[in-house]
């Protein structure tokens, strides 16, 4: 979400006649597009803004922009906290056209179809430095994935926290949903794009395994739809997942990935882990890599548990070690993505 939000960003930049600088010694502006999603990458803020602030300290006129999911903090604060920063602007300042977004590849586009989250896992600050949900109409989306191709690209992946929500925030979805074959809005998108002639490949991301319905994974299995999924299971002790309200047990999850495998056998699935949460014990990690050892991830974004102000879980005792905690991120890392064991 944060690339795409990059490339819009450098988009609104060129349509108004800047061009990027071969060197950020010679930039005029530094635009930081932030992400909280861990406390680690909010800190690399911090350093970036200090190195950018010797640069501004050679040249005054060069100027400093924060956007991105750090602006959920107060203002009052963020300027206190990095003084070197000259402005704070949101991402919907960048107001612009799709088709003057400059795509990083010639051949592949990310449109975000929807922005924000409901779900409030207690790990995640998401639902605060996004909002809640809100989806682009699909008209809009089917437009700008047709004028992308126009354009010469042949594949594209729909962003969005959880996208399998995509249209329920809308009173259409509320009141077709009751009739008898009321596809959900995120099937019925997919159906859509899945038309478009020339259009190659649609990829999405991310999938919650809670409100994965049989609606899409019967979708899924249409050809243009990319063969890989990324499905966040985070832990695989029920216990813990009940602490970080994820709506699914271990069981559920289990048996939600069966079902895809006999839809679609050729799929490969990709998730998320968090390791150390509050309270996990040998024995429940041991529970999450057995669950792996059953599915068979292709990957894993694995993450060490970092507490975060203002979610459910920094009430909690970070009692694992960091490291421990890197003990166990090198055990699933080697099982998931080095295939070491």
């Amino acid at each position: 979400m944060n690339v795409a939000d990059s490339e819009r960003i450098a988009g609104w930049y060129e349509n108004r006649g800047w061009k990027p600088a071969d060197k950020i010694e010679k930039a005029d502006e530094a635009v930081i597009n932030s992400c909280s999603v861990r406390q680690s990458a909010e800190n690399r803020v911090f350093g970036l803004v200090n190195n950018l602030s010797k640069i501004k300290n050679k040249n005054p006129k060069f100027k400093i922009i924060l956007t991105g999911c750090m602006l959920r903090y107060p203002l009052a604060d963020l300027r206190k906290k990095l003084p070197g920063v000259n402005e704070f602007k949101k991402i919907s300042e960048f107001l612009l056209d799709s088709k003057f977004i400059i795509h990083n590849s010639s051949v592949h586009a990310y449109i975000p179809i929807m922005e924000g989250c409901n779900n409030f896992c207690s790990y995640c600050v998401v639902p605060y430095a996004r909002g809640r949900e809100k989806s682009k109409p699909l008209k809009e989306i089917l437009c700008e994935a047709k004028e992308l191709v126009e354009r010469g690209y042949r594949e594209i992946t729909l962003l969005g926290q959880n996208v399998n929500s995509y249209g329920k925030d809308s009173q259409i979805s509320k009141s077709k949903s009751k009739t008898k074959n009321f596809k959900v809005p995120f099937a019925e998108l997919l159906k859509e794009l899945s038309k478009i002639e020339k259009l190659e490949k649609i990829s999405f991301m991310t999938s919650n395994p809670w409100d994965l319905t049989d609606d899409i994974i019967e979708t899924m299995s249409l050809p243009k739809i990319d063969r890989y999924l990324h499905l966040a299971v985070q832990s695989g002790n029920n216990e813990i997942l009940k602490k970080m309200n994820r709506k699914y047990s271990a069981k559920d999850f289990l048996a939600l990935v069966k079902k895809i495998r006999q839809k679609i056998p050729e799929i490969k699935i990709g998730t998320d882990i968090i390791v150390g949460f509050p309270g996990e014990s040998e024995k429940q990690f041991q529970e999450t890599v057995a669950l792996c050892r059953k599915i068979g991830f292709t990957k894993a974004y694995i993450s060490l548990y970092s507490p975060r102000p203002g979610t459910g879980a920094f009430r909690l005792k970070d009692d694992v070690s960091y490291r421990e905690k890197k003990r166990r991120w090198l055990i699933l890392d080697r099982l998931i993505n080095q295939h070491v064991f």
